[in-house]
Formats: C-alpha cells, sequence, structure tokens
C-alpha cells in the first residue's frame, strides 16, 4: 500500500486507544452484559471502534481502496497461509502448554466456554462479518497506522502489541492473555512487514474460524 501515513496526532491515537481499552476491559471481564451475551458484546465494541477509525480518519477508506486495487491475490493466499500457520503455531503451543502450565487446560477450556449456549452458526457470523474483520481494521488498519504517523512503524508496532495484549489481563485468564500476546506479535508483524489490512483481515478471520468453529482444539 503506497499512500502516505496521515499526520501525527498524539491526542487521537492516546484517545482512540483509551476508547479501546475502557470499551474491551469490562468485556472480558464480565463477559455478559445483561441479556448481550459476549459475542454480541465484542461485536458491538468492535463496530464503535471501527466506525470511529472512519470518521476520525478521512483518508482510510481510500486507504482501503488502493490496497484492495493491488496484488490482491497476492494478499488472498498470503492471508489465508499465514492464518493456517497461526494455527498450527497455537496446535504446537497448546500441547506444549499443556505439559508445562497446570493451568492450561482450564484456561483453555474457559476460552471455549465462552460460546455454551450460543448457536455455532451466530458465532461464525459474527466472527466472519464482524469481529475478525473489525479487530483488524481498527487495531491494525487504523491503531498501528496512526501511531507509526506519530512516532515510528516499529514503535507503533511495539505499542499495538502491548495495548492489544493488555485489555485482555481483564479476563483473569492467562491463557487468553498469551494467546493474545501470540495473536497480537503476529499480526502486528503482518502489518509492519506488508502494511495491508486487506491481508490481515484474512489471515485474522479465517484464523478465527479455524479456531472457534472449525477445527477447535
Amino acid at each position: 500500500m503506497k499512500s502516505g501515513r496521515s499526520g501525527p496526532d498524539y491526542r487521537l491515537v492516546g484517545a482512540a486507544g483509551a476508547l479501546a481499552a475502557g470499551l474491551f476491559i469490562p468485556l472480558f471481564r464480565l463477559r455478559r452484559l445483561g441479556p448481550v451475551d459476549f459475542w454480541s458484546w465484542l461485536a458491538a465494541d468492535i463496530v464503535i471502534l471501527v466506525v470511529l477509525g472512519f470518521v476520525l480518519d478521512k483518508g482510510y477508506k481510500a486507504r482501503l481502496a488502493e490496497d484492495a486495487r493491488t496484488d490482491l491475490p497476492m494478499k488472498v493466499l498470503v492471508g489465508i497461509a499465514s492464518a493456517a500457520a497461526l494455527y498450527a503455531v497455537f496446535a504446537v503451543g497448546r500441547a506444549a502448554a499443556l505439559l508445562i502450565f497446570p493451568f492450561a487446560k482450564a484456561g483453555i477450556g474457559n476460552v471455549y466456554a465462552l460460546r455454551a449456549g450460543t448457536p455455532i452458526i451466530r458465532v461464525a457470523l459474527l466472527l466472519g462479518l464482524v469481529i475478525g474483520p473489525g479487530e483488524e481494521l481498527f487495531w491494525r488498519g487504523f491503531f498501528q497506522e496512526r501511531v507509526a504517523g506519530t512516532t515510528r512503524p516499529a514503535v507503533a508496532f511495539v505499542l499495538t502489541v502491548l495495548l492489544y495484549t493488555a485489555v485482555h489481563l481483564a479476563s483473569g485468564n492467562m491463557m487468553l492473555v498469551i494467546a493474545a500476546a501470540v495473536c497480537g506479535l503476529f499480526w502486528g508483524w503482518l502489518y509492519f512487514a506488508f502494511r495491508s489490512p486487506l491481508m490481515n483481515i484474512i489471515s485474522h478471520t479465517v484464523w478465527d474460524l479455524l479456531v472457534f468453529v472449525f477445527l477447535p482444539f
């Protein structure tokens, strides 16, 4: 993607990061809000953040359009392949964690307990249409991109990984926090290397569907 980054705006990225923390920390702490289950709450938070990104970053739509016009087959292939690679990393990591950490089995079970009572088709639709794409549109396509405009791409990569991981601490589930750190590093590096929101969206969405719907651990 060749279009230039937006100019520095420390207040903007700071406010966006604070809002993300304010939305996600209660979500991971409480898991549901009255009749609203985890998946609907997560999707709603992501929609809020994505809309905010488009409102605040006037060049975002143009960057996405250019991204979709350039090397599309390559981005699709790399996105799918990277999702498969990350799934393999988690398969190996799960086996190792079960041997090393006494809390691993319960932690993994608690993650999958989030699906309990929720029709799997609704989980799949929310993951495929809202959650997977939306997380990348906000965290990498907007937040990491804009932080890079205020500092440097490497610093933006690190700060985005730290915040992405930190909001998961509210869950109290170390396996979820470790998973978030690994995913944050992986997708943050993917964006750092290729600067393609579309590639990240494909990678994240395919991985989500593999892990939670088609080939759960």
